[in-house]
């Protein structure tokens, strides 16, 4: 199974603190999954963004904008493309 580590910046926790507790909940769970998101990218491809490597599968092509609405609120997920393959989440 895949570890993977989120990294919270110091400017969007103190942001938190300005929201209702339902707001700040909806921007952190969306925060994670957009960073579970490119993990699964970055697994899929077998690379890092910019890292050359003879175990690339594909190349990524930017992401889309995807609105996913949950009991916590919307949340904006941007979904990973890759140009030959298509990405594959499972998260929905």
């Amino acid at each position: 199974m895949a570890q993977i580590n989120f990294t919270l910046e110091y400017d969007f926790l103190v942001g938190l603190f300005k929201d209702s507790k339902e707001e700040a909940f909806a921007k952190i769970m969306e925060e994670i999954l957009n960073q579970t998101l490119l993990a699964e990218s970055r697994q899929q491809l077998g690379a890092e963004r910019y890292e050359r490597s003879d175990g690339r599968s594909d190349y990524r092509n930017g992401t889309r904008i995807r609105s996913l609405t949950t009991r916590i609120g919307k949340i904006q997920l941007e979904v990973p493309r890759h140009r030959d393959l298509p990405f594959k989440t499972v998260l929905f």
